[in-house]
């Protein structure tokens, strides 16, 4: 009898569940796009370096395709130059893909943000702002390109200082799966 009565609470919550969840969208809204992170590091780059350094990365890319990203760097060894996303695999050096900022200029419409010393830049970018790699197979406008090397996590985030004009910190940029369990993302 007590059995009949655990299986019939067992079989009436899960009906309850089942019922239920087209109502879970406001507790697990789905996502809003694409996010891509990098943690960046003296030793990302190539050849590495032994730095103080540190910087996370985020790029997000809408549904409506809106673009945008966010770079917080600190304890750089000295004077910061430029920020960009070049398209290179792990371990190997690759052209720029866009700038994230710039106190140099070379930027391709003279409109990017300039590089705090320390902190974080916020910006967007469209098809305007891609200027390759050409010998890479990306020609300058080519945002579907762009965000296709991105997606297949061949690009990074790199910085570089008047003490390393290659490049102080870099990371690489990986997709951060937006599922609709929070505590389930990768």
């Amino acid at each position: 009898m007590a059995r009949n009565r655990t299986w019939t609470a067992l079989l009436t919550l899960a009906t309850l569940v089942a019922l239920s969840a087209p109502s879970w969208g406001g507790m697990f809204p789905p996502p809003k796009g694409e996010l891509f992170t990098a943690d960046l590091s003296g030793y990302e780059e190539v050849t590495p370096k032994s730095t103080a350094g540190t910087g996370s990365f985020k790029l997000t890319v809408a549904k409506s395709g809106m673009i945008e990203y966010e770079l917080s760097y600190s304890d750089l060894e000295s004077e910061v130059r430029q920020a960009h996303i070049h398209f290179g695999q792990p371990g190997v050096n690759g052209g720029i893909i866009v700038f994230l900022c710039t106190n140099i200029g070379g930027g391709p419409n003279g409109d990017e943000p300039a590089c705090p010393q320390s902190g974080t830049v916020k910006g967007s970018f469209d098809a305007a702002d891609i200027i390759g790699p050409n010998d890479q197979g990306i020609t300058g406008g080519e945002l579907d390109e762009a965000l296709a090397a991105i997606r297949s996590g061949v690009t990074y985030a790199n910085i570089h200082t008047a003490v390393y004009p290659a490049g102080e910190i870099r990371g690489q940029i990986t997709e951060k799966r937006m599922g609709m369990i929070p505590w389930l993302q990768k």
